[in-house]
């Protein structure tokens, strides 16, 4: 098939674009480089399925018109704003990548009959209830905590309309907190990558809040292959779709996974705490039935294998 990728050059990104390679589909990648970085994709340079890889922003209507010569039987779009804190500090910038960028790529869509999979986030759900041991399914209530919860939030709404309006092929997809190689453990960077970093820097493990809060880590190669199953099935089209572990692990003992000094580890105010979401745990079951997906790298192996990849980028 030809694939066209949005956000192609970011950390998720990166990992679907070499498994729908390794899968024998030409891909083009479209990347401002906002979050994506051209490293992230330079082992790519020379691949026989890399068809071309576009400097551009996806608010960029005339390029789109570009692109879209070329027929694609699938676009994944992952390109958008995805920190919080950016999001309550400036909305504007976020509504504008993540519902109007996301509305730009779906016209395409819809006159190019090319089906779509739009990368949603689990930050758009309400916590699950800590007195079950049920996870979140796509049943669970939404809670735009976040500006940048909200536009994902209406991204999908357009979407699914898209399929119900015009019989438009679209999959949203929701992955729990995903982390691994190519992750950026700087800033809102992801947390496991972060306290990795500090780990072996003998750093400090700083944790907001009180660390009580859980997260469903799931590793960014099952992330991809749910991510491109997703546009393969048909069984997915007009679906909403979690991916995650079906097991959580709240912060504190996470670090104390990453880093057994107990010294180094520290607790400071939390800098979002009205946008914190304070149980994250995924029911993967859909994903399972509908895509007969589930999740093969546990946490210990995916932490290991993330801090391999880091200690030598130090």
């Amino acid at each position: 098939m030809n694939v066209l990728l949005t956000g192609g050059a970011g950390f998720i990104g990166r990992w679907v674009a070499q498994k729908l390679m390794n899968d024998g589909h030409d891909v083009y990648i479209l990347d401002n480089l906002s979050n994506g970085r051209k490293e992230n994709i330079e082992e790519f340079a020379n691949h026989v399925h890399m068809k071309a890889f576009i400097e551009g922003d996806i608010k960029d209507t005339k390029l789109l018109d570009d692109i879209f010569q070329q027929p694609f039987d699938i676009c994944y779009h992952l390109a958008a704003s995805i920190n919080v804190q950016d999001s309550i500090d400036d909305p504007a910038t976020t509504f504008n990548n993540d519902t109007v960028g996301t509305f730009n790529v779906l016209e395409q869509c819809r006159k190019h009959c090319t089906k779509l999979v739009f990368m949603s986030t689990c930050m758009v759900y309400d916590k699950a209830d800590a007195s079950k041991a049920k996870g979140i399914d796509e049943h669970h209530p939404t809670k735009p905590a976040s500006p940048y919860a909200g536009s994902k939030i209406a991204g999908e709404n357009m979407v699914l309309s898209y399929w119900y309006a015009y019989g438009l092929p679209t999959v949203v997809i929701r992955p729990f907190n995903t982390y691994g190689p190519f992750q950026k453990s700087s800033g809102e960077g992801g947390v496991v990558a972060i306290f990795i970093k500090q780990d072996l820097k003998n750093g400090i493990l700083n944790i907001y809040g009180d660390g009580t809060q859980t997260r469903d880590l799931l590793y960014v190669e099952d992330c991809a292959r749910f991510v491109v199953q997703a546009g393969y099935s048909d069984k997915a089209n007009g679906h909403i779709i979690n991916a995650g572990t079906g097991s959580d692990i709240a912060i504190n003992d996470l670090a104390a996974l990453i880093c057994p000094d107990k010294e180094r580890i520290k607790h400071i105010p939390h800098i979002h705490p009205q946008s914190e979401i304070q149980k994250l745990l995924c029911d993967y079951t859909k994903a399972k039935a509908l895509l007969a997906w589930q999740p093969e790298v546990t946490l210990e192996e995916g932490i290991e294998r993330t801090r391999q990849w880091i200690k030598q980028q130090l």
